[in-house]
């Protein structure tokens, strides 16, 4: 299976307690409610945008292959990743849709002294004085602002088969992985009949401009700008299972305990590259049999549609590709079981570890070998 990360050309966050404050290189985007500030006691809100280049979603939909496009054998999320979270209700709900018209980055941080205006803002599209958000507004778009507010905040289009959303509480993990793909598939199919431009995405709160101090609930994520790991990214992901043994005289692994290993594993990859990586596998104790070559060499396939891989932060043991039964399937050649792995949705000079789960005789088992690489910038 494939899977491909995309980061972004820009991002902001639109604050209607500023509106003209520009936060385009902030390292911070969120999605927060403050019902009071210093200088304007009414509820105020915040909402960011988050673009990504069309060369980079146009490359990414290329790799797939046009049957797995057209019968929707492939998804895209949009993910963010939490930096801080409080005053959360029981239930917090954040809204993304298509954003409906351009902006412009800018260079401003919240709260800059002096303040930065070369950017997109909640009043402005672009800069300070340009084109007002909710000036010609396209057919299917909408603005949301209330009368104590400055009008703006964005503009986004509003069809059902556009919007996402994720319901938030106390417990629940805090980062967004939002299911985007009719937005994309409207970014690059010329077919649909209300193609869209790609201005990106903005993601806001359900419920704002609530007149209530008890109720504040801020969601801050990271920025294209942090220095973390964290940066938001399109996920895009397909379906490239295929299972094509030929004449292979190789046998299914069907007993456990059971040995698998990547067959090569040079340890360093280019930013740029795409590693096939082959598997090994064989019982622990193999069946003894009178050969003239150790059954210990014998390799065997993994079982078909119930092996998976996925790929972990080394340092931060954190998943970076989780294990799905449709997109991260280990696939299958006369050679040896295999899978694909695009190494620029990675974060260079880092290194990473890849697990691999399956399905043996009514168990399920995750091997983790520690088999471990780094990609690099090329």
């Amino acid at each position: 299976m494939a899977v491909l990360k995309i980061f972004p050309e820009k991002d902001a966050t639109l604050y209607s307690a500023y509106p003209s404050m520009n936060t385009g290189l902030d390292e911070i985007i969120e999605a927060s409610l403050t019902t009071f500030t210093d200088g304007s006691p009414s509820p105020q809100a915040s909402r960011f945008l988050v673009q990504f280049a069309d060369d980079d979603i146009d490359s990414a939909i290329a790799l797939i292959p046009a049957n797995k496009y057209q019968s929707g054998s492939w998804n895209a999320k949009l993910q963010c990743f939490i930096a801080e979270s409080e005053g959360l209700s029981l239930d917090t709900t954040v809204k993304c849709f298509p954003v409906a018209k351009s902006w412009g980055m800018g260079t401003g941080r919240y709260l800059d002294v002096p303040m930065v205006t070369n950017g997109t803002s909640w009043v402005w599209s672009d800069y300070s004085g340009s084109i007002p958000w909710t000036s010609s507004i396209p057919t299917g778009a909408t603005s949301s602002y209330t009368s104590s507010v400055f009008a703006g905040g964005g503009i986004w289009y509003t069809g059902s088969q556009y919007s996402a959303s994720v319901t938030f509480n106390y417990r629940t993990d805090k980062d967004i992985d939002l299911n985007v793909t009719n937005t994309v598939r409207a970014w690059t199919t010329s077919s649909v009949p209300s193609q869209l431009p790609n201005y990106g995405f903005i993601v806001k709160q359900d419920l704002e401009f609530v007149d209530n101090n008890n109720y504040q609930p801020q969601l801050k994520y990271f920025s294209v700008d942090t220095n973390t790991i964290y940066p938001p990214a399109l996920q895009i992901s397909w379906d490239d299972f295929s299972w094509n043994t030929g004449s292979s005289t190789q046998t299914v692994l069907n007993t456990l305990p059971a040995t698998i290993n990547l067959a090569e594993n040079p340890g360093i990859f280019y930013n740029q590259s795409i590693n096939r990586f082959r598997l090994n596998a064989r019982p622990e104790f193999p069946v003894q049999l009178w050969t003239t070559s150790s059954v210990y060499l014998n390799n065997y396939f993994l079982p078909s549609g119930s092996t998976t891989w996925a790929i972990k932060d080394l340092e931060t043991n954190e998943y970076i590709v989780d294990f799905d039964n449709t997109y991260t399937q280990v696939s299958a050649d006369a050679t040896s079981s295999y899978f694909d792995v695009y190494m620029d949705f990675l974060q260079p000079e880092r290194y990473y570890t890849i697990l691999i789960k399956t399905t043996v005789d009514g168990s399920t088992i995750v091997f983790n070998n520690q088999y471990s690489f780094k990609v690099v910038n090329g």
